[in-house]
């Protein structure tokens, strides 16, 4: 099966997460999304997938979206504020022909597997 994560290396889930995909011998393409973050309409297309809004998307641990008044804003303010600064990205996000995934905690991607 192929994987696309969008992956922080620096991250406990997010490297376990990827883990879990190499473990199940799935082909992954690894996107470090803070050197190449998605675009805005893929990432829209991405929370869409995942049946969540860009606001539960929101990363707010160890960023300033709640002083910037992010998780009250709009889901368009969101998504752009994440294209400007993709560390408001929660991660990691898995896409698979299966579906999209939020992995907090890392065992969610095996619902898309």
């Amino acid at each position: 099966m192929k994987a696309t994560i969008w992956h922080n290396p620096k991250c406990g889930t997010s490297r376990k997460t990827l883990a879990l995909l190499e473990e199940r011998g799935c082909e992954v393409e690894v996107v470090e999304y803070l050197k190449t973050p998605p675009s805005r309409d893929k990432l829209a297309q991405l929370f869409r997938d995942a049946g969540m809004s860009p606001n539960e998307g929101l990363r707010l641990r160890g960023t300033d979206a709640e002083e910037r008044g992010l998780p009250g804003a709009t889901p368009d303010a969101v998504l752009d504020a994440m294209v400007a600064d993709p560390i408001l990205i929660n991660r990691p996000i898995v896409e698979t022909d299966k579906g999209v995934r939020l992995c907090r905690p890392q065992e969610t991607v095996l619902e898309i597997l």
